[in-house]
């Protein structure tokens, strides 16, 4: 994530060029008549330069859904502009709309060419947020209608300040929906998915309705001055962001090497809690599991097997599905014990406690097991069964056998998912 754009010169080049597009739409749709038809154009292209980079400048990482708060804010307090300094600004909603879904899309172009992830789930969420605060706001609450001034806003600053702020709840709530809808159609949990992702946007999502409000407010006393002024919080939050990743990755580097002893150890093959991780978090996302609970199981399969140190004898090659169930139990009971003593991963603890759960007590007795433990047990049996290889012979076996149990051991769905993804990797 770094700050200094400049050095980046495809990201600079597309910059710019949000800049000329931008301008080129408020002069094409002619429907900004404002007093001052210049200040217009400036405002514009302040908006529009800030939204750029602020999708350039997203926040994403494990265990949280990817947001690019500063072109979010930015884009809703220009969805509130009416009046910058002592000029009005009479954008319309099909203007404002126009200008942000540009700026969007140029942002998410430069971080393709730049070679960096874009997700166009979130980004079409951020720009339904921005339609629904435009809509509420501009339409509803200011009556105004295609190429004509919104009229009079009645309300004293304070209601004013708590009706935008309701109106950038909504919106936020909108885009947090719509994002759920689309991931729901793998897990089937609409409700579940929803509070997922309303859970991990929460804090950020306050930050960037309070920021696009104040912002706003300040137009008319500041003008243009108001957006870097109150900008610039969020601005530092890419730092604090980046720091808090960076400890991140240092608890997930401890977590693999902490994976390793048994491993080293002669318990299980060399590579095997890795293999096992790796292949959770992929049948996890094609699950449509949240991204703080993706980064749960994945710490979780990398300290599946750590009890196994407490074992007196190994398992011959390490797999834990062809030892009796007792056995099981209690490897994983140790399992939990350790992850426990860290006092900070209790999410992957919560998973280990009922990774050798038959999926029978969720069937028969309705008993609660998480949907990230059915995946952990699936996929260790899987890669307990081949072994580590990759032949299609050892593929065959091992599904041959998890079959066997379909039903009472493993979660078809799961199983479903599994099979999906080793039959992609073999086209490939």
């Amino acid at each position: 994530m770094r700050l200094a754009l400049y050095r980046d010169p495809v990201a600079l080049v597309v910059g710019l060029l949000g800049l000329v597009l931008s301008v080129a739409v408020a002069v094409g749709t002619g429907d900004s008549p404002g007093l001052d038809g210049q200040v217009s154009l400036l405002v514009t292209a302040a908006f529009a330069v800030t939204i750029v980079l602020g999708e350039w400048f997203q926040l994403s990482a494990p265990g949280f859904r990817g947001s690019a708060p500063i072109a979010t804010a930015t884009a809703l307090a220009f969805a509130f502009a009416v009046q910058v300094g002592p000029v009005e600004v009479a954008f319309s909603t099909p203007y404002v709309l126009a200008v942000t879904s540009v700026s969007m899309a140029l942002g998410a172009g430069a971080r393709v060419l730049g070679g960096r992830e874009v997700s166009l789930v979130e980004t079409t969420g951020r720009f339904i947020a921005v339609a629904v605060a435009a809509l509420l706001y501009r339409n509803v609450h200011l009556g105004q209608s295609p190429g004509g001034p919104p009229r009079d806003d009645t309300l004293v600053p304070w209601q004013r300040a708590m009706f935008m702020l309701a109106v950038c709840v909504a919106a936020l709530v909108a885009d947090t929906l719509f994002t759920s809808v689309l991931r729901a159609t793998a897990t089937a949990d609409l409700r579940r998915t929803f509070v997922d992702e309303a859970r991990s946007s929460f804090a950020l999502s306050g930050a960037v309705a309070v920021t696009g409000v104040l912002v706003a407010l300040a137009l008319p006393t500041l003008g243009v001055m108001a957006l870097p002024l109150f900008i610039l919080p969020l601005v530092l939050t890419l730092f604090a962001f980046r720091r808090y990743v960076s400890i991140r990755a240092t608890y997930l580097q401890s977590i693999r090497t902490l994976s390793r002893l048994t491993d080293a150890a002669g318990y299980t093959p060399s590579g095997h809690s890795e293999r096992v991780a790796a292949l959770c978090v992929r049948v996890g996302r094609q699950l449509g599991v949240s991204e703080r609970d993706l980064l749960d199981l994945e710490y979780a399969a990398l300290l599946h097997d750590i009890g196994q140190v407490a074992l007196v004898e190994p398992i011959p090659g390490g797999a834990t599905v062809l030892a009796a169930p007792a056995d099981q139990r209690r490897i994983a009971a140790d399992s939990v014990a350790i992850v426990r003593e860290t006092g900070v991963f209790e999410g992957a603890a919560r998973i280990l406690e009922h990774q050798t759960t038959p999926y029978r007590q969720v069937r028969e007795l309705g008993e609660e097991i998480p949907l990230t433990s059915r995946i952990l047990k699936v996929v260790n049996a899987y890669e307990d069964l081949t072994a580590g290889a990759r032949s299609a012979r050892a593929r065959e076996a091992a599904v041959e056998r998890i079959y066997l149990g379909l039903g009472y051991e493993y979660d078809p769905r799961v199983v479903d998912a599994l099979l999906g993804i080793l039959g992609s990797t073999q086209q490939d």
